[in-house]
């Protein structure tokens, strides 16, 4: 041991790197992992919320906000290139100068033109790619740099900076930006104003991680694989995969309970701001900002670590049944709001948020046990299910059709249908056997 530190003696991470666990460390993954966070909060959250500011109608706001799923689909076909890789850091910080670049190129964007929604779309979709990336680059050179008992021991660390830098990017920044929509009496600059500030503290993170990160140098035989050649790669593990028996029953059931959440991921945003007449709840900006990027992110959170350490003490065959029921019982919270209007009643608001949100991030934690039959080992490292391939494929057809739906049957009605989808799915997961077919393999 060196310098009384019980993990220096431990040889690296993957790949082969010998790392020595320091001081630094408790900087450098904060710093890494709030980076990814700041710009991933910005494309699957504040996006939704700019296309409703700018004029999109609801059916265009979810199928734009669903599209901005597609490149974490993508991404999954460079998985085996990118792992080869001799070194990631290099690639981490030109994709966070580009992600910076994005981010102000669309601040200047919306403050000096006459915005149009596409062209808002086409920078998300960009920025969306290079999160895509960022994600993959990030955990590739965080299990490359450290041994499995350190990731285990920064793995709180991880976790608590990127759901800050969540909370600050769609909680705190977006009720700045409903302030200061008052302030300027114009949205535009609002919003403006809101991009250069979520621009600047990402630029801070970047310059960070440029002095912070700390240097890799892993040789591998196969970093000059071909493109061609590490698709093809790819395509063998997903016909691995289709291989699997029941994999067709397991993908259904995962679906089902997956149906709920993807049909309210984009509509309890246009829920909260539309206008009581129309059926909505008539809060503003500051009210989305408090009840969904603060109150709900950190219900969210705390669901998420409940459930898993829940999954971990008591197991997952005896907690299965509880996180699917749980898993699908957000929608009750705003089907209840539909029913009774929280009217100027944030307490109330806030609350049925919270118990929505902590349901969801509950829930979620069983997608663990789909995710690790399906995919073999492919995933099992992944603690952010939303961002698996297969689980984003799943919900990405009903986030694209949930605009649609949501205004061809109204609040209420879309309410109770995602209520009602709830029953179904226990009954046909407890029918088809999933449970014995996913544990057994466990």
């Amino acid at each position: 041991m060196e310098n009384g530190n019980p993990l220096s003696f431990f040889g690296g991470g993957e790949g082969g790197f010998s790392y020595q666990l320091s001081n630094t460390s408790w900087f450098w993954i904060p710093c890494l992992f709030t980076a990814e966070e700041i710009a991933s909060t910005v494309v699957m959250y504040v996006a939704l919320l700019m296309f409703i500011q700018f004029g999109a109608s609801e059916v265009m706001a979810a199928v734009q906000s669903a599209l901005l799923f597609l490149p974490w689909v993508m991404k999954s076909y460079l998985y085996s290139k990118v792992k080869k890789a001799a070194s990631f850091k290099f690639y981490l910080h030109l994709d966070e100068i580009l992600m910076f670049l994005c981010l102000m190129g669309m601040a200047i964007y919306i403050l000096e033109a006459k915005v149009q929604v596409w062209v808002l779309f086409a920078f998300f979709f960009v920025l969306s790619l290079l999160c895509a990336w960022h994600e993959m680059l990030s955990r590739l050179y965080y299990r490359r740099m450290l041994i499995p008992l350190q990731q285990q021991l920064f793995l709180g660390t991880k976790q608590f900076s990127s759901q800050v830098a969540q909370v600050i990017t769609y909680g705190v920044l977006i009720i700045v930006a409903g302030f200061f929509e008052v302030f300027f009496r114009s949205y535009q600059k609002a919003w403006a104003m809101e991009s250069s500030l979520v621009a600047g503290g990402f630029l801070l993170v970047l310059a960070l991680n440029f002095f912070c990160l700390p240097y890799m140098r892993v040789y591998s035989p196969y970093r000059h694989e071909t493109l061609a050649n590490a698709m093809r790669n790819e395509w063998q593990v997903l016909g691995r995969i289709r291989q699997k028996p029941h994999v067709a029953q397991v993908l259904l059931s995962l679906f089902l309970l997956l149906l709920p959440q993807a049909l309210m991921f984009n509509t309890r945003l246009f829920f909260l701001l539309d206008a009581t007449e129309e059926g909505g709840l008539g809060c503003s900006v500051q009210d989305v900002g408090f009840a969904q990027g603060t109150i709900g992110v950190i219900a969210f959170s705390i669901g998420i670590v409940l459930g898993r350490i829940l999954m971990k003490r008591r197991g997952k065959g005896k907690m299965f049944w509880l996180s699917a029921v749980v898993l699908t019982l957000s929608p009750l919270s705003y089907l209840l709001m539909a029913l009774e209007p929280p009217v100027n009643n944030m307490p109330y608001l806030c609350c049925m948020t919270f118990c929505a949100q902590l349901c969801f991030g509950f829930g979620l934690n069983i997608c663990d046990v789909f995710v690790s039959y399906i995919s073999e080992q492919r995933y099992r490292n992944v603690t952010n299910y939303l961002y698996v391939p297969m689980v984003a494929s799943l919900m990405l057809v009903p986030m694209t059709l949930s605009g649609w739906l949501c205004t061809l049957l109204g609040y209420p009605i879309y309410f109770m249908l995602s209520v009602a989808i709830a029953p179904v799915a226990w009954l046909i997961l407890a029918s088809s056997k999933t449970k014995k077919i996913l544990i057994k393999d466990e």
